[in-house]
């Protein structure tokens, strides 16, 4: 049977449209209402060739008195669908009644056990809301999830567009069987509890591969487990994805395209700089290209990219590890972070002797590369042939498309504005997202990038070498027109793409 393929969007089914087929009807028979109108039934099917599975479907439109349409649906999709019947906070509350009517409640010290490839009967609800927790948190986009001991429950939370929100409140109980099962994934010591253990694990969930990087750590209510969850469809994004746009992305693609030279990438953590690393790797990943890493840690794979994750702990920094990149024939290196002078003489020798070198620097804004080179004892004749361009970003929360609406900007907002785009010709409205189901009533879907991006010209050679001064530097960016972390993020939301008001906050006036 020839059945047309549809993409589903499980915001969009009503739980009206899900009475009409049960859930266990549902799971038994892999197919799923997607909605209906005056007289037809809209169903989904996994396995449209299923006899049984059609046999069901008819049945159940039939007894609503309606004709039946079918759609082929992916398992991921299917999957989506089914967490419409029963919320995460209902799967939660399931694992904990089960937890508790297996009489766990005075061994929360013992560890997970797993004998030939079977779950022990009485770890099954600790599993299971282990992996729902986990799906939970990948179908909403959350880039942490936090097990947390406290006094007399277990918090979990969920970083969400770098907020955390509560998910759910357990039990004390079960905080060690949590945390061992969480364990047993990442490989780490069960019975070591008293100090930090850091591991990593792979689990297909929505039939794609996820990393899940594991951090415990001991607290006087018992150990906290932190695992950051690296979804490539969430964390691998293009130049233009990330909010690099007009003239900021010209330069930086300009800059990529020198067969040699630094691109630093600075701002303060968790404002997406690696994020942005891995997008020019993207761009630079070729077969005739041979591009090393040194990172920590390793934060996706990239087919094709030879990653390196350094351990400090056995001497593995990232200056040794520059120091072996350079012996492995590189056309491309990716330091994830200089931090100390040895590294920063490396990376720009390692520029200036034909490599592309990309990495990232805490300063606050994009002319404050320089200085900081300085401050870490690079030769001031050295940083215009070695430096390529300089780049600074945020991140801001992102308006929902579906709910956001203009009005006119505050006087108080409008004045500024003014100030900061005297030359903007558009109308100076501002936007304001209300909440709707799509954002799931936040206001908001997602994070964008705020970027400045500054050159090297023969103007700022002239600069460098006269002597360093943060007049000059600014008044050489003016001079190509940068634009500034500001300037950027009131453009955007002037365009209705953020909040004004986040860009104000996050952001500072020259």
């Amino acid at each position: 049977m020839r059945v047309p393929q549809k993409k589903v969007n499980p915001e969009e089914i009503t739980p009206e449209v899900l009475a009409f087929i049960p859930e266990e009807t549902a799971r038994n028979y892999q197919v799923a209402p997607l909605g209906r109108t005056q007289e037809m039934l809209i169903a989904g099917m996994v396995n449209p060739d299923d006899i049984r599975a059609q046999e069901a479907l008819k049945f159940l439109a039939k007894q609503r008195q309606l004709s039946l349409g079918v759609f082929l649906i992916t398992p991921e999709d299917f999957e989506l669908v089914l967490r419409r019947y029963s919320p995460f906070e209902k799967r939660v509350e399931a694992a904990v009644r089960n937890f508790n009517a297996a009489g766990r409640a005075g061994s929360a010290g013992r560890p997970v056990e797993l004998e030939g490839g079977k779950i022990v009967a009485e770890e099954a609800p600790v599993i299971k809301l282990v992996a729902e927790t986990l799906k939970e948190a990948v179908n909403l986009g959350a880039s942490d999830i936090h097990f947390e001991p406290q006094q007399g429950r277990v918090r979990v939370r969920l970083r969400l567009d770098g907020e955390l929100q509560e998910a759910a409140s357990l039990p004390l109980a079960m905080a060690q069987p949590l945390v061992s099962r969480i364990k047993v994934l990442a490989n780490l010591k069960i019975d070591e509890n008293r100090v930090p253990q850091d591991g990593r694990f792979r689990a297909l969930i929505f039939d794609r591969e996820i990393d899940f990087r594991v951090s415990t750590f001991p607290t006087p209510s018992g150990e906290k487990a932190a695992l950051r969850v690296l979804d490539p469809k969430v964390g691998l994004k293009q130049l233009d994805e990330l909010g690099l746009t007009g003239h900021n992305l010209t330069l930086t693609k300009k800059a990529i395209a020198k067969p040699f030279g630094m691109i630093l990438i600075t701002g303060p953590t968790g404002s997406g700089k690696t994020t942005t690393l891995y997008a020019l790797m993207q761009i630079l990943n070729k077969v005739s290209v041979n591009i090393v890493s040194v990172e920590e840690p390793v934060e996706y794979s990239i087919n094709g990219v030879n990653q390196s994750q350094v351990r400090p702990e056995i001497g593995y920094d990232f200056a040794s590890g520059l120091r072996q990149i350079l012996r492995q024939d590189p056309d491309m290196i990716m330091v994830g972070e200089i931090r100390d002078n040895e590294t920063a003489g490396l990376a720009v020798n390692a520029a200036l002797t034909g490599h592309i070198v990309l990495s990232t620097l805490h300063t606050n804004n994009a002319v404050g590369v320089i200085p900081r080179l300085l401050d870490m004892k690079i030769q001031p004749f050295l940083i215009p042939s070695a430096l390529n361009l300089m780049v600074a970003q945020r991140l801001v929360l992102k308006l929902c498309d579906q709910c956001k609406k203009a009005e006119p900007a505050a006087p108080e907002i409008l004045k500024i504005i003014r100030e900061e785009l005297p030359d903007y010709k558009g109308e100076l409205n501002v936007y304001r997202a209300v909440g709707c189901p799509a954002c799931k009533n936040k206001g908001r879907t997602g994070r964008m990038g705020l970027f400045e991006v500054l050159e090297m010209t023969p103007q700022m050679t002239e600069i460098i070498a006269g002597g360093v001064t943060d007049n000059k530097l600014l008044a050489e960016a003016k001079r190509q027109n940068m634009t500034t972390l500001r300037q950027d993020g009131l453009m955007k939301a002037l365009q209705g793409l953020v909040g004004v008001e986040e860009v104000l906050r996050e952001t500072t006036a020259d």
